[in-house]
């Protein structure tokens, strides 16, 4: 997929934030011709209507406030373009580097039950096997017979290989199987697909750490990176579950659902700011080749999209070609 194609599905799914927070944020500068303290205020009252958060919110009002003043702005029409340019200032890049050297690169996916996690492990495999990569997949929620079929369906159309276990078997075994697989078949990547509850006494964050110490036994330095799956149509109650799982499943980066679904798309920046996680991939459709890598240029752009933003990637697309 090319570079306009990307950025065209990442401005796709977020046409619902950006008709509502950039939208907001247009009308509110067009009111005024001199930037003055009541537009910032007003400017900072739309970021914390649009699930920013608080913790950032303060930062980005707090650094336009100090350029404003520093560089001499008065103009308002220059407001758009000082916000667009500290959102991106909060916004983490992804870690490329995380277990580039491994074979298997071992990934290891949570979240609770309905965020799209198992439908992102199948989205994931899709990803790396359209790299050139070979791809196993461990159906580690064995709690739920349904998960295991749903799971079994995404492989098939991604056109990789899964290693699934009967109902009820303990999850670490799958996940052990499965690493000890991928090593002798030469694979490249394993993702393991987790539970987001359980059906005994059994703590979910418990489980999670004995699985991590199963997969140890095969390779002591997995999982290479644990991604946390959110609904952003959830908000900012997302944060909440995502604290629950930070300490004990030792999260890398987030991987955000959904997206297209929602106008909460500030949620991206609250991630950054208050989790200081990276946003490692988006949703921003329901199809196989809708989980996009998270790029903080594109998504900037894509949010605050007018014409020349997408001349910019255009530009970009052919100096890439």
């Amino acid at each position: 997929m090319g570079l306009l194609d990307r950025f065209k599905k990442v401005k796709d799914g977020l046409s619902r934030t950006r008709s509502t927070f950039v939208d907001r944020i247009t009308k509110v500068i067009a009111r005024k011709t001199k930037i003055d303290d009541e537009l910032i205020d007003e400017i900072e009252e739309t970021l914390l209507s649009s699930d920013i958060g608080f913790d950032a919110t303060g930062r980005i009002i707090s650094d336009i406030r100090a350029r404003v003043k520093a560089e001499g702005y008065e103009d308002s029409s220059m407001l758009r373009g000082l916000l667009k340019e500290e959102i991106a200032k909060y916004l983490i890049e992804p870690n490329g580097t995380a277990g580039l050297s491994a074979k298997p690169k071992v990934i290891m996916i949570v979240g609770v039950n309905g965020v799209g996690k198992t439908t992102t492990v199948g989205k994931l495999s899709y990803n790396f096997k359209s790299e050139g990569k070979n791809v196993l997949i461990a159906a580690a929620d064995t709690f739920r017979a349904a998960a295991n079929e749903q799971l079994k369906v995404w492989a098939d159309r991604a056109g990789v290989e899964i290693i699934q276990q009967a109902p009820g078997t303990d999850p670490g075994a799958v996940a052990y199987d499965a690493v000890s697989a991928a090593k002798a078949r030469n694979v490249d990547v394993v993702l393991i697909d987790t539970a987001g509850r359980l059906h005994t006494k059994t703590n979910l964050m418990e489980e999670l750490k004995k699985i991590t110490r199963v997969i140890r036994k095969v390779m002591p330095d997995a999982p290479h990176e644990v991604y946390l799956v959110l609904d952003a149509v959830t908000g900012q109650n997302g944060l909440m579950q995502a604290r629950q799982f930070l300490d004990a499943a030792g999260v890398t980066a987030i991987v955000l659902t959904k997206l297209d679904g929602t106008a909460k798309g500030g949620i991206v920046i609250a991630i950054s700011q208050e989790l200081k996680l990276p946003v490692k991939y988006i949703g921003v459709g329901e199809g196989i080749d809708d989980l996009q890598p998270f790029d903080r240029t594109t998504f900037v752009d894509a949010l605050f999209s007018e014409a020349e933003e997408e001349n910019n990637i255009q530009g970009s697309a052919a100096k890439e070609a």
